[in-house]
């Protein structure tokens, strides 16, 4: 059996980024072979990617890729922000938003389908996801993706990796652009009071009503009242009715038609918005620690 080295071991640790002591367990397995060890650990980390994915993954990047009148955002999520800065995941996002520009997906599954090779990881973006995992050793997952590509202008604006935007237009870029950076900073839900989603309405009316119910003032000045504040909703989280950033004294709607410039959708993505986390009573956890030591002893 040939005599495993300690440079032989570096080098395969250098190839999978494995533990050293798996490398050096798949390279005694292998009898040497340095290929037979690598599928090895390949097989090894595809088994750890499969424990990782029951993992919550709510911190990631947002990322795009615009290419004249073609572009794509995409959010990818890992379970720490340490991940976020990591080359390789940085690689995979920045490649998963050239893809869905490039190729029309239908939905996340065929993003995943399709041809892509990284860290010796492929043929697909799936495998290379799922290779990653094991390498870097936390669960990580494509979430949502937009593609637009309807002949409008586009202005994109990422706000570090955490909020992206896209904003489709006609007109003048600067403005444009500058209400990319206005989405990112207030984050509209809708163009215009009328698109706001009903849901959104009914939770804040069901809101308003309660406070107003506390008043104490008659049933007609109560429904005047919940009918105020569900109007001032409206016009807070509509883009075209929104102060304008740059310039309080004039709405978006009027910024716009002063610039010659129609927006005619926004996308607008969030790290992590609206997945649950899960908070860790770390010191419950010491102490359950503790009496198991106990009850051991």
């Amino acid at each position: 059996m040939a005599a495993i080295t300690a440079s032989m071991v570096a080098e395969l640790r250098a190839k999978t980024d494995a533990p050293m002591m798996e490398c050096k367990k798949a390279l005694t397995e292998a009898e040497g072979d340095m290929a037979k060890a690598e599928e090895l650990l390949r097989v090894k980390l595809g088994t750890k990617a499969g424990k990782a994915a029951s993992r919550v993954t709510a911190e990631g990047v947002v990322t795009s890729f615009v290419n004249g009148t073609t572009a794509a955002m995409i959010e990818v999520n890992c379970e720490t922000d340490f991940v976020t800065k990591n080359d390789s995941f940085l690689a995979l996002a920045n490649a998963a938003a050239k893809l869905v520009a490039e190729h029309n997906p239908a939905d996340i599954a065929a993003l995943g389908a399709l041809p892509y090779s990284q860290d010796g990881f492929g043929p697909t973006l799936e495998e290379v996801r799922k290779g990653l995992i094991g390498k870097i050793g936390e669960n990580m997952s494509f979430r949502r993706f937009k593609r637009a590509a309807g002949g409008a202008k586009i202005a994109n604006y990422l706000h570090g990796t955490r909020i992206g935007v896209l904003v489709e237009f006609d007109g003048d870029e600067t403005a444009a652009k500058d209400v990319a950076m206005h989405v990112a900073a207030m984050k509209p839900v809708s163009l215009t009071s009328a698109e706001v989603p009903a849901e959104l309405i009914e939770k804040e009316r069901s809101v308003a009503a309660a406070k107003a119910a506390e008043s104490g003032k008659p049933a007609d000045i109560v429904t005047k009242m919940v009918e105020g504040s569900v109007q001032k909703y409206l016009k807070e989280v509509s883009l075209f009715n929104q102060s304008f950033v740059k310039n309080d004294k004039q709405t978006v709607e009027q910024m716009l038609k002063a610039a010659g410039t129609t927006v005619k959708a926004f996308t607008l993505y969030v790290v992590g918005e609206g997945i649950e986390k899960k908070v860790d009573d770390f010191a419950a956890e010491v102490a359950a620690q503790v009496a198991a030591a106990q009850g051991a002893a």
